[in-house]
């Protein structure tokens, strides 16, 4: 992996980076079992992209494993499960090496590999070869699942360093005063809070006056509110006079960790990831190590009784201080079963750790974690019959919910919205534990989108022959194929008012529950109204990163998702954008909003007033600063330059109109500002104009030896070429040509500018120019215009084509905005995140995401009425944090009403019954 493929790993790099991309590429890794838990790890592993995968199994396929295999088909039975998932696993990642062994785990194998993964293996197997790993440097990861409960062990060694804890981009703030103190302390502009924490170390630059924080490495800083900390002793140094920039330094750590022998000795490594779960947690250590006890004596699971027993014994030398005993109860009777869910919730976060280990980014866990979903059990407490396998897929899923559980799951009628990642992984789920898989169930799945490459990365269930068709079809076809029964319809709509017509009243009521595997906030709000309206339940679910997120919506039990009614943070004024620039984020958003202005609205409007007769009276009535920018923008790019527009006529028009744009852009607009406030302007009050968060910008000088000032020419010049369907060329050898013959006019700043300085003022001074509105109103009236007027061809934005010109200019255009104002430039890679507006993304945490969504659904599927049943989750993986939590109740109205007929109050208010967040008038009648 010299070279990185970042079509594919497009979104996994911007969680995990260029430099651990290349590091993971150097691992080889051996996947031991390869049962449901098994193949979901590799899973996982091989789309995060290491350079080889081996996977062992001396075991022959059964029917318990086609409830979470989802690789293993009927026609495997009796068959080597690691060969028979060979060839799928493969295809996932043509980029990894993947190769199956099955012959028995021994040292000599082990010891050709820098990670080892167990699962499906013996208490004694773990120990063995867990020492030996320890011993031999080889990162040692044990990974199991019983039923409802799982559990997680890592050992990195005596000593593994991780160079960012975190992962997170590095904090930064602009400086407004910094005291000469012992200790200083450094106040921070309120545009935004600093981000950082007690302890972190940071470093300066830009600072003016007090330059000596400029030349120190880092300073650790101590924070005294959120715009202000205190730093070492600046009583001696220089006095503080402008500007100044302070970044959070990332600072590496070293954890050591036991081999298994030893950890299982010490309850202290145990994560608490539920901390209303300490002792269950506590007491599934033991019951794990008792469980592989007795199969090693008996070879068989124990009885409740037996198990409680030998735990008993264990915790006579653990000495915990409380023993779940309904726990241990719990898994003696679920053992047996293997839950998909389960296993993707845990296979998540087992390849994670792996991910951890090879980007060397991100806290491992320290050593142990387990996890249960024991509340996906019948509320009323009835132990559920054991029942020996029926030789069905779902044997592992009956084993734990019997027979009619599992004929109500598959009479379930479900509506999935969204086929990407989250969409991917719960069709998987849906397809083990049979979802609508039977003669009278369902699932309907809406997409709209279609297949890029960049989605194969983390929508497993995509291969490269299925680039460009819709998700939606692709996915359900892949789904039939893990299980023929699976009942799918798939639709290429996008869910909202437009598609009322086919997503209306009888759709819903039709339906049992809705899943939401959307990527933005709008659609699940729309969503969650739909299922408020209908009373039907939803299940929802996002991911961020190594950050998660579930939610479970329970008619007249749970709020639901509601309006979003928080106010963006991070929206970015326009008099910053327009004029005073101090981030990476505002240069890269002045550029985006350039080519959507330009190659997008302009051709738009244009087109627009060809077919429309009433547009400009239309446009007239938006204001007339809105209709003056509109319909500006309009005559200019009808009338052909020689008659004073904008329109070109030839390649060499659209290089001149380029190179002009450039001119204005990145000279004549700065040299206006600068006229308008100088350098050394300064505000009423006596300070400094340009200081703060307003950088003094500088001019540039156009040189066509400058890579970036000819990359700007030749991705404007080609974009404005196609919205007029006019050709290009990447040749810069001839534009350079071109560029030889364009005159750019002169310019000379005017008094007469006004440039505001706030948002408030832009909206108080928006100033009516009616002659030019009256004048471009008579020029677009004149028929000779529009009758020899062609349309135009306007440009939507899309970012993972490296050949349209969209990304050579957005990095351009912002690159030399960032240079007129010394911020520093950003490479194609993070000008694409921001611009782009992509969301990082890795398969681990969609996998567990989507499991316990899964488990949720359990719950649902049981009709469970308890609010403690259920489960809220925030996850972060990166630093191995978890918080699990009641759904909040929803809030209550009352509607009173004196002699008023049932009949009638029920015609006044409608049928509709009033959940969670919704505002209901409360009447009160007297009749």
């Amino acid at each position: 992996m010299s070279d990185i493929d970042e079509g594919f790993y497009s979104r996994q790099l911007y969680v995990l980076g260029h430099d651990a991309m290349h590091r993971m590429g150097t691992t080889d890794v051996l996947i031991a079992g390869m049962r449901g838990l098994g193949v979901e790890i590799a899973k996982n592993v091989i789309l995060s992209g290491v350079k080889s995968v081996t996977v062992q199994d001396e075991g022959q396929a059964v029917w318990t494993d086609l409830s979470s295999q989802f690789f293993l088909k009927e026609s495997h039975l009796g068959q080597n499960r690691a060969t028979c998932s060979l060839q799928q696993l493969s295809d996932l990642n043509p980029r990894v090496q993947v190769s199956a062994h099955t012959g028995a785990l021994d040292e000599e194998l082990l010891l050709r590999f820098q990670v080892v993964v167990l699962t499906d293996s013996s208490l004694d197997e773990q120990k063995r070869f867990g020492e030996l790993c320890h011993s031999r440097g080889i990162r040692f990861i044990v990974a199991d699942t019983r039923g409802l409960c799982g559990q997680l062990f890592c050992d990195f060694g005596e000593e593994f360093e991780v160079l960012d804890k975190d992962g997170e981009t590095p904090a930064s703030a602009i400086i407004q005063g910094i005291t000469k103190d012992n200790p200083g302390v450094v106040l921070c502009m309120d545009d935004r809070r600093h981000s950082f924490s007690n302890g972190d170390r940071v470093s300066f630059s830009e600072v003016q006056g007090m330059t000596e924080l400029n030349s120190m490495e880092s300073v650790e800083i101590k924070v005294r509110g959120p715009y202000s900390f205190s730093i070492c002793d600046t009583s001696g140094f220089s006095k503080y006079e402008r500007g100044g920039i302070v970044t959070e330094v990332k600072q590496p750590f070293k954890v050591n960790f036991k081999p298994m022998s030893e950890a299982l000795l010490d309850i202290k490594l145990l994560t608490m990831n539920d901390f209303g779960k300490i002792a269950r947690h506590q007491t599934l250590h033991l019951a794990f190590q008792a469980l592989h006890g007795f199969v090693k004596k008996e070879q068989r699971l124990p009885h409740a009784d037996t198990l409680l027993n030998m735990v008993r014994e264990l915790n006579a030398v653990a000495l915990l201080e409380e023993l779940d005993e309904a726990a241990v109860r719990s898994l003696s009777f679920t053992a047996r079963g293997d839950l998909a869910p389960i296993n993707a919730f845990i296979g998540g976060l087992a390849a994670q750790e792996l991910t951890v280990f090879c980007s060397v980014k991100f806290t491992p866990l320290r050593q142990w974690l387990y996890f249960d979903a024991l509340e996906c059990l019948p509320e009323e407490g009835d132990q559920l019959e054991e029942v020996c396998s029926q030789s069905t897929r779902h044997d592992g899923q009956i084993a734990v919910f019997g027979p009619a559980f599992q004929e109500k799951l598959e009479r379930q009628k479900y509506f999935l919205v969204g086929a990407g990642a989250i969409g991917c992984e719960l069709l998987k789920n849906f397809a083990l534990i049979g979802l609508g898989a039977g003669d009278e169930g369902h699932i309907t799945v809406t997409d709209m989108d279609f297949i890029e490459k960049s989605n194969l990365n983390r929508q497993f269930l995509f291969r490269p022959k299925d680039i460009g068709k819709p998700k939606s079809d692709a996915a359900a076809k892949a789904v039939r194929e893990m299980n023929p029964r699976m009942n799918i319809t798939a639709h290429q709509n996008r869910l909202g008012p437009d598609s009322e017509g086919l997503y209306d009243y009888n759709f819903f009521m039709g339906l049992d529950g809705v899943a939401a595997a959307l990527d933005n906030v709008e659609g699940r709000v729309y969503l969650d109204g739909c299922c408020v309206q209908h009373q039907k339940p939803m299940l929802e679910g996002g991911t961020l990163g190594s950050k998660g997120h579930t939610l479970v919506v329970v008619p007249h039990l749970t709020e639901s998702y509601g309006q979003d009614t928080s106010t963006p943070s991070n929206a970015i004024p326009l008099c910053t954008l327009k004029n005073f620039p101090h981030r990476i984020e505002h240069t890269l958003q002045w550029a985006r909003d350039h080519f959507e202005g330009q190659f997008k609205q302009i051709p738009e409007s244009v087109n627009l007033y060809l077919r429309d007769e009433g547009f400009v009276e239309r446009t007239l009535g938006h204001g007339d600063a809105e209709a003056l920018e509109v319909l500006e923008g309009v005559w200019n790019n009808l009338e052909s330059m020689k008659d004073g527009g904008q329109r070109p006529t030839s390649w060499e028009d659209c290089v001149s109109w380029a190179r002009r744009k450039w001119e204005t852009l990145y000279n004549n607009d700065i040299c206006q500002l600068l006229h308008c406030f100088p350098p050394e302007q300064v505000t009423a009050t006596g300070l400094p104009f340009w200081s703060g968060s307003k950088r003094c910008p500088h001019p540039l000088t156009f040189d066509p030896n400058n890579s970036t000032h000819m990359e700007y020419v030749m991705a404007a010049a080609n974009l404005y070429g196609q919205i007029y369907g006019i050709n290009g060329t990447r040749d810069f050898a001839s534009i350079r040509k071109i560029l030889e013959t364009v005159n750019v006019p002169s310019f000379t700043p005017k008094s007469s500018v006004k440039i505001h300085v706030t948002d408030k003022e832009m909206e108080e001074d928006k100033e009516k120019d009616q002659a030019r509105l009256e004048e471009l109103k008579g020029k677009l009236a004149s028929p000779s215009l529009k009758g020899s007027a062609v349309q135009m061809y306007p440009v939507d934005f899309e970012k993972d084509d490296d050949t349209n010109f969209h990304m050579d200019y957005i990095v351009a255009a912002s690159n030399l905005r960032a240079e007129n104002y010394d911020i520093p430039a950003a490479d194609r890679h993070q000008s694409k995140l921001i611009a782009g507006r992509i969301i990082p993304a890795i398969a681990t945490t969609t996998a567990a995401v989507a499991g316990l969504m899964c488990l949720e659904l359990y719950k649902l599927v049981q009709g469970q009425q308890k609010l403690s049943s259920y489960r809220t989750s925030y996850f972060m993986l990166s630093v191995q944090y978890f918080v699990w939590a009641q759904p909040r109740r929803p809030q209550s109205y009352e509607v009173s009403y004196t002699s008023v007929h049932p009949a009638a109050l029920s015609h006044i208010l409608g049928p509709k019954v009033y959940t969670a967040r919704q505002t209901l008038t409360v009447y009160t009648f007297i009749i």
